[in-house]
């Protein structure tokens, strides 16, 4: 019995791959920038770099256009360490959502799922290679299973929760070198959509590059050696560090994306060729992805507009705020691109985090009371967030689901997200809160003023602009508001500390949800949301660290996410969606104030295939990564050959 329609599409699609030697039943089409290696014998020709089976793409049935090989795509990111996001951008996982949010096997040729969730069976594609051209087997899901995640030295915490199921580990059997099965004693609904998030838990690696480093299989003086020159504690230390897929920072490390970093950090400029084993074939029989290769440049946060405006990127969002949209316009005849406007996917551009788990007991007492945590939401003036920065164009509200999710109530975005002030004022006089002092500020139960110090990462003007709306009005409610920035990391790890009182953030990054999605963002099972980080270390920790939840709601959340994992059809899985989103409205344990807000992304003239109007979303969608940039391609290939191009890496 399959577990769900998501399933039974899952098992079709990969079905259709079963036909004999896919690669075989059209001509393919050499890659032109690669035909000089190929006639060297630095590469095998494209018939023996794709997989028998490959994923084969049908652009004409998406409504998008056949391209040709070719070009340089330019972008830009303001931090070396954020090249990790062409490992996000170039979507290639084991399964991934399309346009239409649905699941569909990419690196896997086909998944079975059976028992109701609890037996997934993976199908591999015969002769699918990584970037060096060493074969992609089971063996390196194994070697991922047996010798990194249960490995004590490499994961002293055990495996990723992502594939634990009440803490138990699933049993994961190679049937052959291109099937690999994973069996659970109970149903894991939320494994899927894991694998397929923007940075999904790496359940294989390239074994035969790995094994060097690993005491188990490489050679001791030669370990010993590079642990050495790396300046490392042990070989378990050197392993980590070579083994970084996400993070795209060790060139040599082989990779499935469609493309790949030979640029060693720190840089001001990394070069990313093609892979050129990738799995995807246009139905053309040209192999992706189009662009040839493309060009990450590190710029200032506060340069990426101005940059963006004088023609530096082919394809651009982040860095970008709406603020910038009317200078983005200006320049776009001079310097060929245009800026389309994408509505972000977050439940909220902007959100306000009361820290319930933050060491000052006062402010513990006062921010884990729903009627303190209603009077703040009551006392913001969202309508004047939204007159005043987004021209009236967003949407004022709660942290809650967009009107474009299945499971949106608009009922929810509303709960006490009025601008009543009056309200606010009686709920905090409720609370214990109504002393002040002779500056109209509240007291606390202890004699201290009610000043909140927000933190912020600071990474827009936007934010501290939208925070000072908030300081005028939560003035009228007594309470006062100091606004403090520092950095991402910075703010991150206050938040986790305890030492943070109150942070701004966006709202939960899956704003589109559908009731086969995993509600992990209500339920205080994550450190990184920032309501609860210590609640959430509790459950990421299995109980090693953090703190266990100890109020009502909470244990409804985790009681209610745990009746989630054991449902079984999408309309129970609804109901407990709605019965959770019903519990964040009532209680404010986030505070939303906007959404809706635009994404300007720059797209060059000449670039094709990118939509006018897409989701710009982390999760689900990897920002570009759910419209697949290796079908992007360059129309004018004139234009593309004035840029210089940088020499590719030589395979081995």
């Amino acid at each position: 019995m399959r577990s769900s329609v998501l399933n039974l599409r899952i098992l079709l699609i990969g079905l259709l791959c079963l036909m004999p030697n896919v690669a075989q039943a059209f001509l393919l089409e050499e890659t032109p920038a690669l035909v000089a290696r190929v006639a060297a014998g630095d590469l095998p020709p494209v018939e023996a770099r794709v997989p028998l089976t490959p994923l084969v793409v049908d652009l004409e049935a998406q409504g998008k256009s056949y391209g040709h090989h070719g070009g340089t795509l330019r972008t830009m990111v303001s931090r070396s360490k954020d090249i990790r996001y062409m490992v996000v951008y170039g979507y290639a996982r084991l399964v991934g959502y399309n346009e239409d949010l649905e699941l569909e096997p990419d690196i896997l040729r086909a998944v079975d799922v059976e028992a109701d969730g609890a037996v997934y069976t993976f199908h591999l594609r015969p002769g699918h290679r990584w970037s060096d051209g060493h074969p992609f087997t089971a063996e390196d899901f194994r070697y991922f299973w047996e010798d990194v995640a249960n490995s004590p030295e490499l994961s002293p915490a055990g495996p990723p929760v992502a594939l634990l199921v009440d803490g138990q580990k699933p049993q994961v059997l190679i049937l052959d070198d291109l099937t690999v099965q994973y069996r659970w004693h109970k149903p894991n609904p939320r494994f899927l959509g894991l694998l397929a998030q923007p940075r999904p838990p790496f359940i294989y690696r390239p074994a035969h590059f790995l094994k060097q480093f690993h005491e188990k299989y490489g050679d001791p003086a030669q370990i010993a050696k590079w642990v050495d020159k790396a300046n490392v504690r042990n070989w378990a230390a050197l392993h980590n560090r070579k083994d970084n897929m996400y993070n795209n920072d060790v060139v040599e490390l082989p990779t499935l994306q469609p493309w790949m970093n030979t640029t060693e950090p720190p840089a001001t400029r990394f070069v990313m060729p093609r892979n050129p084993y990738f799995h995807r074939v246009d139905g053309l029989g040209r192999q992706l992805p189009y662009v040839d290769q493309v060009i990450v440049s590190i710029a200032e946060n506060s340069l990426i507009p101005a940059k963006s405006i004088s023609g530096e990127a082919d394809l651009q969002a982040r860095g970008l705020a709406f603020s910038d949209i009317t200078s983005l316009k200006s320049g776009e005849d001079r310097n060929a691109y245009r800026t389309r406007l994408w509505p972000i996917g977050t439940a909220a551009n902007f959100a306000l985090y009361p820290n319930l788990n933050t060491n000052d007991p006062v402010w513990r007492t006062v921010l884990r009371d729903a009627r303190v945590r209603r009077a703040l939401s009551l006392g913001v003036d969202r309508d004047d967030i939204n007159k005043t920065f987004f021209f009236g164009l967003a949407q004022p509200g709660n942290n809650t689901l967009l009107p474009t999710s299945p499971l949106y109530q608009d009922e929810l975005r509303q709960r006490w997200a009025s601008h009543d002030p009056d309200m606010a004022n009686a709920l905090l006089d409720q609370a214990g809160l109504a002393e002040r002092d002779k500056n109209g500020v509240r007291l606390l139960p202890d004699g201290r003023p009610f000043e909140i110090i927000l933190e912020t990462a600071g990474e827009s003007t936007q934010e501290i602009d939208v925070l000072q709306l908030v300081e005028e009005a939560w003035a009228q409610i007594g309470v006062k508001l100091f606004i403090k920035t520092s950095t991402r990391q910075i703010l991150r790890n206050r938040a986790y500390s305890g030492a943070a009182v109150m942070t701004l953030w966006s709202g939960w990054n899956n704003g589109t949800a559908t009731a086969d999605m995993d509600p992990i963002e209500l339920a205080p099972v994550a450190q990184e949301n920032l309501a609860w980080p210590k609640w959430g270390q509790f459950h990421q920790t299995k109980r090693a660290s953090g703190e266990a939840p100890d109020t009502a709601e909470a244990k409804e959340l985790l009681a209610l996410y745990k009746s989630w994992e054991e449902a079984i059809t999408p309309a129970e899985r609804a109901e407990i969606w709605g019965r959770m989103l019903e519990i964040h409205a009532d209680q404010q344990f986030v505070i939303g104030l906007i959404a809706g807000v635009a994404q300007p992304v720059v797209v060059a003239d000449s670039l094709r295939n990118v939509p006018e109007t897409g989701l710009y979303s982390w999760s689900p969608g990897a920002h570009f990564g759910l419209y697949r940039p290796d079908q992007f391609w360059f129309d004018d290939r004139a234009q593309q050959a004035r840029r210089p191009a940088a020499a590719p890496r030589r395979m081995p």
